[in-house]
Order: structure tokens, then sequence, then C-alpha cells
């Protein structure tokens, strides 16, 4: 069976040079999140954003999160946006400031992996529906959403069981 690598498993990590030498652990590790999210197929600044929360934390604006990324600030909007939908970071608000402000979510490894069930569960329900409606007579096909049935059987049960140890970690909401 062909498995395919990741990029990203098959180069080390690239290791500060001397002309990175103004560049600190804090920016290394920044700019690292949004090379391995581009990567994996994200936008990179989105990769950048959630290296910031994690060390950072918030609350922050997107003014301030644009002026520290050196990035537009419509740029952050997108990005900020897609992290609050999988649950990284969440919206917050600062009395008698009329500006959005953003900080990492209680637990965002967590939520991350939550959402990604429930969209391997509705994948599931989708695979299951069409492998009951389809002929028996397509026989490839049926094989090959069996495959998947499968897969989505083995990765939901394994992330459940994932979560549930994470949960249970006494560190797991730091």
């Amino acid at each position: 069976m062909h498995t395919n690598t990741n990029p990203a498993d098959t180069l080390p990590a690239r290791q500060p040079s001397s002309r990175d030498a103004d560049i600190d652990g804090v920016s290394y590790f920044v700019e690292q999140m949004g090379l391995t999210s581009q990567t994996d197929g994200l936008p990179r600044i989105a990769g950048r954003i959630a290296g910031y929360f994690i060390i950072h934390g918030g609350p922050v604006s997107f003014a301030q999160l644009a002026e520290e990324l050196k990035v537009s600030r419509g740029s952050v909007s997108t990005n900020a946006r897609m992290l609050v939908t999988i649950g990284f970071i969440e919206k917050v608000t600062i009395p008698g400031d009329r500006q959005d402000y953003y900080q990492l979510s209680d637990a965002p490894f967590l939520r991350m992996i939550d959402g990604y069930l429930q969209r391997m569960r509705h994948m599931q329900s989708i695979v299951e529906t069409a492998d009951n409606n389809i002929p028996t007579a397509l026989t490839d096909t049926k094989k090959r959403l069996q495959q998947m049935r499968h897969f989505y059987r083995e990765a939901v049960l394994s992330n459940e069981l994932l979560l549930e140890r994470l949960s249970g970690a006494p560190d797991s909401r730091n």
C-alpha cells in the first residue's frame, strides 16, 4: 500500500542561520507555524496567527495583530474567522472598546479534534447512506464505499479515544 508523505515530515525544521540573528525564538516559532500550515494546505497567515496566539494568548485586536505580524487587517480578519470556526481562537469584548478582540480558546486543541470528529461523523453518515442506496451490481463502487466506511469508522473511533485521553489529562486545558 502506497502512503503519501507530508513534505514537512521529510524535511527537518529550518534552523535559524546567522542572517536570522535578529529573529528570536518567538518570531521563529510563529514563522514556522505559518510555514507548517502552508505545507498542510492552509494559508500561511492562519498558521502565523495560531502561533502568535499560542505564544501570547490574547486578547489582541485585529489592528494589533496586523501590526505585530506585519500583514493587512483584511488578511488578519479572514484568517482569524477561519481559526474561530475551528475553535482555535474566540472573539472577546473589552468593556468600553468597540474593537473586536480575539484570544486563544480554552482547550483549543481539544476543540479542533472535536470539530474534526463532527466533520468525520458527517462524512461517515454520507458514505453509509450512499453505500445503502447504491445498487449492489456496482461492485467496484460498493467496494470503495466499504473501504471508506471502514476508514471513517476507525478514524472516528481513534479520535474519540484520543479526545477522551486528552480530556482527562491534568494539563489538557492549558
